[in-house]
């Protein structure tokens, strides 16, 4: 981060209940007296160097009130002395006519001119790390603070509001990620208690409680590149499906889409989503378990679909998890006759904390599903997490040897029956969940 045009003000240190006034001050600032004929000229030569601030005008009046004269405030911490201009700004000067001799002019600054990293460098104790930094999701910002931060939760949040137009809501999350709804407990620093957000991504929209479902702002881009890789005319199955990221923009791509969640909220509100950007019609939506719907939904509409043309993809973006649930693809389609087609592609997500998260990940993949895909897979980095934590894609076709291996190999894994879900050992394994709104019990 580049350094602050001016110093913050110090007289708000340790301060937890904001007070705006405390962060008037008056500055001393440089600037040059230009002649109003080649003003705008000049300004343009000089954006660099001139001041950039919140609030506060690069040109002001003369001191001396002469109409043909305006004074151009500078950046003191780019302009000290006349030498501090480059050679294309002071060869502008000179085209124009302009001296290069420095005015000092002095410039009240108030809390509206301040940014937030100043505000809260004048606030929080010397020598501490200062956020300012949030995901933004509507009208919600969303912080991470760390335990230094929090007797100044309250300032910090009303800082982050105030100094970003449309934020009328801030929260500081306040456990991790679960891992089965993929939520967490958030708190309201400021602003209203409202955490039904509206956000655009690549064009669709979405509708959400933030406070019970799970969104990443950052993930916009994999979103775009997984559904870019699907066609028109084929089937993408989302095993975590959420509120709706991969699957609705697929849908509104032409595939046909089995969309499933386990969290009752996000299965609401993929639903909802779906009707917002109509494409209820080609999306089917469950509330499953992702093994209950990879040996039910996903296995009853396989075979057929591995007997036509289109393509077959597979999204299980549950890093936390998903490699561990590739297991529940052993045997799926035993008793099958092979369809002599390209297998599914999978895109499968993980986290890894590895030396090497590649091979980690592929390492992982290959267990669960009891097949080594080395060579046969390709890894994407999407993105890093936290320090040591990154977060990758394992894209790869589904072994034939998986899909059709015999029960000994399966380790007495799930499978399903018709409409009935059995453990591998013959027990019924009963299941409340919904298809498209109606209920389904599965004995």
């Amino acid at each position: 981060m580049e350094p602050n045009t001016v110093p913050p003000p110090s007289g708000g240190r340790g301060m937890t209940a904001l007070d705006r006034e405390a962060f008037t001050q008056t500055i001393t600032v440089p600037a040059l007296r230009v002649p109003t004929a080649v003003l705008n000229k000049v300004v343009k030569s000089l954006k660099k160097c001139s001041i950039q601030r919140p609030g506060v005008p690069r040109v002001v009046q003369d001191k001396e009130e002469s109409g043909e004269f305006r004074l151009v405030l500078l950046d003191p911490h780019r302009v000290t002395t006349a030498g501090s201009f480059s050679e294309a700004e002071a060869e502008a000067l000179r085209s124009f006519s302009v001296s290069d001799e420095l005015h000092q002019y002095e410039l009240k600054l108030t809390y509206d001119n301040l940014k937030s990293e100043e505000v809260l460098e004048a606030v929080l104790p010397q020598g501490q790390d200062v956020t300012s930094g949030f995901s933004r999701v509507g009208h919600i910002a969303h912080m991470n603070l760390r335990d230094h931060q929090l007797p100044y939760k309250n300032l910090i949040g009303q800082v982050i509001m105030d100094k970003n137009p449309g934020v009328t809501c801030v929260v500081n999350k306040t456990n991790i990620i679960d891992s089965t709804y993929r939520n967490f407990k958030m708190e309201v620093l400021a602003g209203e208690e409202n955490m039904v957000a509206k956000v655009k991504e690549n064009g669709v929209a979405y509708e959400f409680d933030f406070s019970r479902v799970y969104w990443n702002p950052r993930l916009s881009t994999e979103h775009q590149r997984v559904v870019q890789l699907t066609k028109r005319g084929d089937t993408v199955f989302d095993v975590f499906a959420g509120v709706g990221p991969f699957a609705i923009p697929a849908a509104r791509g032409g595939a046909n889409v089995l969309a499933n969640d386990l969290n009752p909220e996000s299965y609401r509100w993929l639903q909802h989503n779906c009707r917002l950007n109509k494409v209820e019609g080609r999306v089917r939506s469950f509330n499953l378990d992702g093994r209950a719907f990879i040996r039910g939904p996903l296995r009853q509409e396989l075979p057929a679909l591995l007997r036509g043309a289109a393509g077959v993809h597979m999204v299980m973006n549950l890093p936390a998890l998903a490699l561990d649930f590739l297991d529940a693809f052993r045997g799926l389609l035993r008793g099958e006759p092979p369809s002599g087609r390209d297998p599914p592609t999978v895109h499968c997500y993980g986290f890894s904390k590895d030396d090497d998260p590649s091979t980690d990940v592929v390492a992982r993949a290959s267990r669960s599903l009891g097949v080594p895909l080395e060579n046969r897979c390709d890894v994407h980095f999407v993105r890093n997490v936290a320090p040591n934590k990154d977060m990758l894609c394992v894209r790869f076709t589904l072994p034939e040897e998986v899909l059709y291996c015999s029960e000994e190999q399966t380790g007495g894994e799930t499978v399903s029956v018709g409409h009935k879900w059995l453990t591998g050992d013959g027990r019924p394994c009963r299941v409340d969940a919904c298809e498209d709104g109606n209920p389904i019990r599965l004995l």
